[in-house]
């Protein structure tokens, strides 16, 4: 059973930086695609950054793209996500997510069957 526990989040001004960590225990994710969502108030959970097993693909919505950095160390079996240039509207709490193995596809969060518990993320203008 893996676990995932987030950390990084807090409360920054517009423009700012902040860097995720997700520390993955009781198994490896070094085999796993790896995700980054997010959830606003009122909104629906949506995905921001996936990255393949080996580190070689990521994908970003436009919403982000060029702002965030996914990333992963398998050898610490540690996933991040590296947040520049930071918007009001980039206010969430954010997750991170172990993709099932052996199933194609990365944007749909129901290909994802291990969570974080969440880190708030807070912009302020």
């Amino acid at each position: 059973q893996v676990q995932l526990t987030e950390s990084g989040g807090g409360s920054v001004q517009a423009g700012e930086s902040l860097r995720l960590s997700c520390a993955a225990s009781g198994g490896s994710i070094s085999h796993r695609g790896m995700a980054w969502f997010r959830q606003a108030p009122g909104k629906e959970r949506e995905v921001i950054a996936t990255i393949r097993w080996n580190g070689d693909t990521t994908t970003y919505p436009d919403s982000v793209k060029g702002r965030f950095t996914i990333s992963r160390d398998n050898a610490e079996n540690t996933l991040y996500l590296q947040m520049n240039s930071l918007k009001p509207e980039d206010t969430a709490v954010y997750y991170c997510a172990a993709k099932r193995l052996l199933v194609p596809g990365v944007g749909a969060a129901s290909l994802y069957d291990y969570w974080g518990q969440g880190t708030q993320v807070t912009v302020s203008s």
